[in-house]
């Protein structure tokens, strides 16, 4: 049982923290008067911290420039408010644990349920479409790709960025496709579920996840590219394999480009029928609701949430009833 998790360190409360975290982000840049400071995200299974060791040692330098994301490392300091936030200010870093030493549950974030119940559940409700192509285009999809599929982030640092993450959103947005379905009735039910498993199915070769859900970067096609180009190359591909009918394969092919929805976000194109509309909705709704849920996670009853930066900077309120 980790000593220190991040969702229990106080700010100046004084209290020496000696502990090991998962590294996010580990970065050492040039300060003022030739000094170096290493800056890094550090995180546990409750939460992420930023981490500061002001004016490294040339010596310092040299060693801290083998820490990267990915790794477990020991630290030694003391908790501060920076900005409004918890800083953690270290004094040392006393080095890696080793990974056979690791409990997991303890370092990494997971999605709150079970790869293989969201599994089942996504391809339960592939396999319950009435377009037998749809069907066949999602299970190949899935099947080809179920090792990774099952611990796959969404994100490396932003909604669902955690084991199993890429399950727990497709779910998630299938559940509200369903009942969107039943308010619009529109909506063709199979072409919509359709667009939301594949919508985000590139992201298994945009992200170089490990297998505990850790991104420490993204793929060099990842960073050329992109998953909504990348996921239109692919669909087009896999539809072609598969002798799927042309306009359902150009329409899977424009929900896939076009649900991020803006061009600063990289959709070149605004959807152009109700379902790519409705994708697009699920999408936003779902990484919302989790970057709220997340954040409130350890507040109390009552209290406010540290700034969360992919909501704008807000302070969230936590509710006592």
């Amino acid at each position: 049982m980790k000593p220190f998790y991040v969702k229990d360190l106080v700010a100046d409360d004084g209290m020496l923290i000696e502990d090991h975290y998962l590294v996010k982000v580990a970065d050492i840049r040039d300060g003022n008067q030739g000094k170096r400071h290493l800056y890094m995200t550090l995180a546990d299974a409750t939460g992420e911290i930023q981490a500061v060791k002001w004016s490294l040692t040339a010596d310092e330098v040299q060693r801290f420039s083998g820490i990267k994301a990915g790794m477990v490392i020991g630290v030694i300091g003391r908790c501060k408010e920076f900005r409004g936030n918890n800083q953690l200010i270290l004094d040392g870093i006393t080095g890696r644990l080793k990974v056979e030493a690791m409990d997991r549950e303890d370092f990494f974030k997971s999605a709150p349920e079970e790869s293989q119940t969201m599994w089942d559940y996504i391809t339960g409700r592939i396999q319950a479409f009435e377009d037998e192509e749809l069907k066949k285009l999602c299970m190949a999809f899935y099947e080809e790709s179920k090792d990774r599929i099952m611990y796959y982030p969404a994100a490396m640092s932003n909604h669902h960025a955690e084991y199993g993450g890429f399950l727990y959103h497709v779910k998630r947005m299938m559940m509200m496709g369903e009942r969107a379905c039943e308010v619009y009735t529109n909506l063709n039910k199979d072409l919509l579920l359709a667009g939301v498993a594949l919508h985000d199915i590139e992201k298994l070769n945009e992200l170089d996840s490990d297998e505990n859900g850790v991104v420490p970067e993204y793929t060099l096609e990842g960073k050329m590219l992109g998953h909504l180009v990348m996921g239109v190359a692919a669909i087009r591909e896999k539809c072609d394999e598969l002798g799927i009918n042309d306009e359902k394969a150009l329409m899977l092919e424009h929900m896939a480009i076009t649900h991020h929805y803006e061009p600063e976000f990289g959709s070149p194109k605004k959807p152009l029928f109700p379902e790519a509309e409705m994708l697009h909705y699920l999408d936003m709704v779902d990484a919302k609701m989790f970057d709220f849920e997340d954040a409130l996670r350890n507040v109390e009853p009552g209290g406010f949430s540290e700034k969360v930066f992919t909501l704008d900077g807000r302070k969230l309120y936590k509710r006592t009833f």
